[in-house]
């Protein structure tokens, strides 16, 4: 298996262009919804058909891959993540297995290496006792190292007396003495544990980037945004799109704009392209760190609903401007609240440039957990595209979980992804990663086993939601992006898979092999309680991983 950014296909100075036949497996296209094999030439899809028609086009110019039954299917585009975050938790303390403060000082004291402890993933709603540690405690277990510890949702962290210290937390809205620091307060201490050198930043981004192309993605979504990290870190993660043997990188920033003339300033002065001025600029925070802007209290902190980052003005002044530039614009958002907030400003802002302009812009938003009915039919009026994490609901969303010890009742309106599609706002998937993992079957498995079963989803709509859609939601301009037919671009995973199946949401039929008069398409059974084996991705015609039995 390939290391990331290292060419794992022919030699990129060659002038020959490569053609390969994948047969004798199940081909997700729907040119033929029974095709086993497929042609690619080059960076192209040039022909799915037969097992019949394979063996008579085959010859011995190209090679041929034995698919021995398994599914080729469009890649995987997570419309939602951070890679520098997501080296660093693959590589720092994974603390989301640890049920107390003396456990996660037990990680921080057993700490190796030299500099600042990183590490991320705690959840004290799975402890006994919710007790945090305090600063002096985490300063001890680190013998006076730097500690910033991310919780799971990356809203909130905890930190060690020194590190408040260097990051000057006195004084700074989030810090109250305690180790546990949001919003202002969180963003400094992050900025300053967050240090690094480009080697070290590039190594992180290239351990994310190959634990993508391991787990079938072609493309990930980039949210940057100055609360998170500096230009340097969106330039490195654009940079990598020069490299064809990773996958694309779908880079937005997310500093607010105040005028035309200033949005126009901030993309010239980014020093690289980017998709929008999108993503994570936050209107609110998140459930878990109860930063999350609610209409009513929180279920366990009466009197707090907390926090809007920015105002609707703000946000329909931001709307205008990237408007009337025609980029996406886009909030991060969770709270009903929150959401109100920039339903509001899409108002204002439309009020301003006219409905149209709004529509043709494309703006996105992202995470959108909490919507009622009458909030979703306002982003459908806008076409106002949602990215969303099914993660999210398959983490917090059972009986007793997060969403319920922090919303009550409310809980079971949380993630409505069936809504979004009857209502028919555009939606695209993502992990949020490092907020949940660079797992795509168990995200589409979180679509059909929504703890919510009004809320849930067809297998296949959410593979194209996972896929097809993640492309749509970035005003891509290849229509056939996304889709395995001839002419399109050769982006795709091969897949070890037990058992091939139709799958629909509904609890009265979880699932059926399919009938051939269907032409539907099959996918994975999942169900069998283990996500199907990546055995190779492919973007447009580059592999970027090749697991050691494809070729045997």
């Amino acid at each position: 298996m390939n290391q990331p950014g290292v060419q794992a296909g022919p030699d990129c100075n060659t002038t020959d262009r490569k053609v390969t036949m994948y047969r004798n497996g199940s081909i997700y296209t729907a040119a033929d919804p029974f095709a086993t094999a497929m042609v690619v030439d080059g960076d192209t899809v040039a022909w799915v058909g037969s097992e019949q028609a394979a063996s008579s086009i085959a010859d011995s110019s190209m090679e041929i891959i034995d698919l021995k039954g398994a599914l080729l299917a469009p890649g995987f585009v997570d419309s939602h993540a951070h890679l520098t975050e997501t080296g660093l938790a693959l590589s720092g303390l994974q603390l989301s297995g640890v049920r107390s403060a003396t456990e996660l000082l037990d990680a921080v004291a057993a700490a190796g290496g030299t500099g600042a402890v990183l590490g991320h993933g705690w959840d004290e709603t799975m402890w006994n006792d919710p007790t945090l540690p305090t600063l002096e405690e985490i300063e001890r277990a680190a013998a006076g190292r730097h500690v910033y510890l991310s919780r799971i949702d990356v809203h909130s962290a905890l930190v060690s007396s020194s590190l408040a210290t260097a990051a000057g937390l006195n004084n700074l809205d989030g810090f109250s003495g305690t180790a546990h620091v949001v919003r202002a307060a969180h963003t400094a201490a992050r900025l300053t544990a967050r240090n690094f050198t480009e080697p070290e930043r590039r190594s992180y981004q290239a351990s994310a980037l190959w634990e993508a192309a391991s787990h079938g993605y072609v493309a990930v979504a980039e949210m940057s945004a100055p609360h998170l990290c500096g230009p340097e870190d969106l330039r490195m993660a654009a940079s990598w799109n020069e490299d064809l043997y990773t996958p694309e990188v779908l880079p937005y920033w997310g500093e607010l704009a105040t005028s035309q003339e200033h949005s126009q300033a901030i993309l010239d002065g980014l020093g690289t392209k980017v998709l929008g001025l999108a993503g994570d600029l936050n209107m609110d925070g998140s459930i878990g760190s109860r930063t999350a802007a609610l209409m009513d209290d929180y279920s366990d902190a009466k009197g707090h609903r907390g926090s809007l980052y920015l105002s609707v003005d703000d946000a329909a002044k931001h709307l205008v401007a990237t408007s009337l530039l025609g980029v996406q614009a886009g909030f991060h958002v969770i709270g009903d609240a929150g959401l109100g907030a920039v339903l509001d400003a899409f108002d204002a802002a439309a009020a301003e440039v006219g409905e149209q302009r709004i529509r043709a812009a494309g703006h996105r938003l992202e995470h959108v957990e909490m919507a009622h009915q009458s909030a979703i039919d306002r982003l459908a009026k806008y076409s106002i595209s949602v990215s969303v994490q099914p993660g999210f609901d398959a983490a917090w969303g059972a009986a007793g979980g997060l969403y319920e010890q922090r919303l009550g009742g409310r809980s079971q309106t949380m993630n409505p992804f069936a809504s979004f599609y009857s209502s028919g706002v555009p939606i695209a998937f993502g992990s949020d990663s490092p907020v949940t993992p660079l797992r795509p079957w168990s995200s589409v498995r979180a679509c059909l086993e929504h703890s919510n079963p009004d809320q849930r989803i067809s297998a296949r709509a959410a593979f194209l939601g996972h896929t097809r859609a993640g492309w749509r939601a970035t005003k891509h301009r290849n229509p056939l992006m996304g889709q395995l037919v001839p002419g399109a671009p050769a982006s795709f995973a091969v897949w070890e898979v037990d058992e091939l199946m139709v799958q629909v949401a509904d609890s009265r039929v979880q699932s059926w092999s399919t009938d051939p008069r269907a032409r539907t398409p099959l996918l994975p059974a999942l169900d069998t309680g283990s996500d199907p084996r990546c055995l190779q991705t492919v973007r447009e015609g580059h592999e970027l991983f090749a697991h050691e039995s494809l070729r045997v």
